[in-house]
């Protein structure tokens, strides 16, 4: 479903990501798992088309990054690990701003809004501009914009960084019942126990490289060897 092949990344002249291939299948969520500046981000902005390629090729449904852009950033939706909020728009323009992007049907996007607003608790919030909310409450209007549209990939950078217990609770429910629903989710998180309760794969990067990867049951069977 989402495809990258011998991709690498320069900042600078410095090569931050290198050949990096791997193919993630519909339905899966797999957890991107390293140190800090091993390249976990990078991965995630490239894909998204922030930062520029060096070499390689990234595909979501066999569509092309680099010939067919629009189409293919319509194939996904991001969380950031700080959430990005326009000063000039309230929670609520946020998210009507998210669902005329993705084309969403009037009735559906007001349904999705509310239940999610609810949900998340921030109902009270709508009005509100980002300078007015706390770093919480805006990580949660930047995760209801995401989950607003139905999209083949979901990218989550530290999703539960600054939401309360509840909200990961929620954050958590709702990821898994997206990827029953054939979504396929590609997360980072330093929350190593709650990873291996949400993935079904890993990848483990090391100095921008791939270091290992598989089933999530090997990661947890190789963390607790190293803890022995």
């Amino acid at each position: 479903m989402l495809m990258l092949k011998n991709v690498s990344v320069k900042l600078g002249m410095e090569l931050i990501v290198k050949d990096v291939s791997f193919t993630l299948p519909a339905g899966n969520i797999v957890g991107l798992i390293g140190h800090n500046g091993a390249g976990k981000s990078t991965i995630m902005k490239t894909i998204m088309g922030w930062h520029d390629k060096a070499q390689g090729k990234i595909s979501i449904n066999d569509i092309d990054q680099d010939r067919s852009f629009i189409s293919f950033k319509k194939q996904l939706a991001y969380i950031p690990e700080e959430p990005f909020l326009l000063p000039e728009l309230t929670s609520y323009q946020h998210f009507q701003l998210y669902g005329q992007s993705y084309q969403l049907d009037e009735a559906v996007f007001t349904r999705r809004a509310n239940q999610l607003a609810e949900l998340f608790e921030i109902s009270d919030k709508l009005n509100e501009y980002p300078e007015a909310l706390s770093k919480g409450m805006r990580q949660k209007v930047q995760t209801i914009c995401a989950l607003l549209p139905d999209v083949p990939l979901l990218l989550i950078d530290e999703p539960f960084m600054g939401l309360d217990v509840h909200a990961a609770h929620h954050l958590q429910t709702l990821l898994i019942e997206k990827a029953n629903n054939g979504t396929t989710i590609l997360l980072t998180s330093h929350q190593l126990e709650r990873m291996e309760q949400m993935a079904d794969s890993y990848i483990m990067l090391h100095d921008g490289e791939i270091a290992e990867q598989g089933a999530m049951g090997d990661f947890r069977l190789l963390s607790r060897r190293g803890e022995t």
